[in-house]
């Protein structure tokens, strides 16, 4: 998303991002297509646009400002050996630049004319109608590893969000922003296609999901708990992202999307980590100095077992990329990685622990918010 269509109305608009690594898987042995020959496609065509683009305005510079570092890096990670890490990146990248590119692909009047706005809407209204229904829990079940299946999924019902989002954005504000989030619509269709189409095998059978719903409660709580002055203050853009983040994995864990759903719950609890005041009660903190070894030791429990566990590898391999010294290095943030987000993975595939059933509501609080804010 970009900041010049949020300020353009009352309501905030925050980019969605993560940074997730995962081995790369060899070159099929017959010379066959591997997963690299795709993202490396889609890259240099999304590098082509930025180079050949002659858009202006402040949306365009807010999502090349918000877009291309990301690209860039995707593309590191990809001639690193890191497939999945690339795509992950480019999920990140590509939603602005392809809601632009589509934007500015309309005629200059069309942008600005309501009237054509809105035919604009119900044409495209057309084109995502097999989309704009609650995607199936089994609509990826074709998809491997888990990894890049937790990625599609999580795309899957933001085509809906977006696109009817996008109509009164667009009503309220100015045409163009709503053709925007129209954009996001479509470019969230073409991820799920694009992850469709890498056609990856996993190395060994699925991790034992379930619903996360106690998980999703506690880590709620914990995120209310620590909303209190000044962390509510100054970590405010953290908590918003949390929120986000837990939002979207209640929404996939209720439609059965489990993985989307995992993914998106370990990234709340990754975003929500600058905001705490303490590490997580029973955490296992690792001293500092020890983060190196500490890693290497989750590294190998998720190499163990013969299961799919490329979804808790994306963030063991985050805390890898942010604990080496370069451009992206966040020694916190890897080691909140250590401490709370991989410990929740793998509590995650066991049997849920019964939970005290909730008190009856006593106030009904209803809160209107844009998209994944």
């Amino acid at each position: 998303m970009h900041k010049a269509a949020a300020r353009t109305g009352a309501l905030g608009v925050l980019l969605l991002a993560a940074l997730l690594a995962v081995p790369r898987s060899p070159r099929d042995a017959s010379g066959g297509q591997t997963m690299d020959d795709p993202l490396a496609a889609e890259i240099a065509r999304l590098k082509a646009y930025l180079q050949s683009s002659t858009a202006k305005g402040e949306i365009w510079d807010d999502v090349r400002r918000g877009s291309e570092p990301m690209l860039l890096r995707a593309e590191a990670a990809l001639q690193g050996g890191q497939p999945l890490l690339a795509l992950n990146r480019l999920a990140a990248a590509r939603e602005g630049l392809s809601a632009a590119r589509y934007l500015y692909s309309l005629p200059g009047p069309q942008r600005q004319d309501p009237k054509r706005f809105e035919a604009e809407w119900r044409r495209v209204g057309e084109l995502l109608k097999a989309e704009l229904a609650p995607p199936a829990a089994n609509a990826l079940d074709a998809v491997a590893p888990a990894a890049a299946r937790a990625i599609a999924e999580a795309a899957l019902p933001q085509v809906r969000v977006y696109y009817e989002a996008s109509l009164a954005y667009g009503q309220n504000t100015v045409p163009d922003a709503g053709l925007y989030y129209i954009g996001a619509a479509l470019a969230q269709r073409e991820l799920a296609a694009l992850v469709r189409g890498l056609g990856t095998r996993a190395s060994g059978p699925p991790p034992p999901l379930r619903s996360l719903e106690p998980e999703l409660e506690a880590l709620e709580a914990e995120i209310l708990a620590a909303y209190r002055p000044p962390a509510s203050i100054d970590r405010h853009g953290d908590f918003i992202r949390a929120s986000a983040a837990l939002k979207e994995a209640r929404e996939l864990d209720a439609l059965g999307l489990r993985y989307g759903a995992l993914l998106r719950y370990l990234q709340s609890a990754q975003r929500f980590a600058p905001a705490r005041s303490a590490p997580p009660a029973g955490a296992d903190t690792v001293p500092p100095g020890a983060l190196e070894g500490r890693l290497r030791e989750y590294g190998a429990r998720l190499a163990t077992g013969g299961v799919d566990h490329t979804i808790g590898r994306l963030f063991l391999e985050t805390a890898q990329a942010l604990a080496t010294p370069g451009q992206e290095a966040d020694p916190a943030a890897a080691q909140a990685i250590a401490d709370s987000v991989l410990p929740r993975y793998f509590a995650s595939l066991e049997r849920a622990t019964p939970r005290p059933p909730r008190p009856a509501a006593r106030v009904t609080v209803t809160l209107v918010r844009w998209p994944y804010t």
